[in-house]
């Protein structure tokens, strides 16, 4: 053990860093690639089976050809899933957010009828409302 150490020298620790370092670039390049594959939704199911394969059998030349042929619209594919992501949280917020003064009120009156809350309940939570 001892001597395996000694033979790995500062040139062998920077060699498996930037082994290490292309090695992580290759993995998000790979996620990368499938996430955009999977997002497209002009391609049918046999066409991104076929790429998926194809990156298996032959990643790095799977890569290149996918970001030659391809590569043009992932940037699109990406900023409108993004816009379609925001409008959604948008959309939740507005329909969250959406509840007036009246709307709370008209609550706690149904609570106070079907009686979830007392009448000094509502009163103490009516007047925190308005205040």
């Amino acid at each position: 053990m001892l001597n395996i150490l000694a033979t790995y020298d500062l040139s062998d620790a920077l060699v498996t860093t930037l082994a290490i370092f292309f090695f992580v670039i290759w993995v998000w390049i790979v996620i990368t690639i499938l996430m955009d594959l999977f997002r497209d939704h002009e391609l049918n199911g046999w066409a991104k089976a076929a790429w998926c394969l194809f990156l298996i059998v032959f990643p790095p030349l799977a890569a290149l050809v996918y970001l030659i042929f391809r590569g043009h619209g992932m940037r699109d594919r990406a900023i409108k899933e993004q816009a379609d992501a925001k409008k959604q949280f948008d959309d939740y917020v507005r329909e969250t957010a959406s509840t007036t003064p009246v709307d709370e009120l008209h609550k706690l009156d149904q609570l106070r009828q079907s009686g979830g809350i007392t009448d000094e309940e509502y009163a103490k939570m009516k007047a925190k409302l308005i205040n």
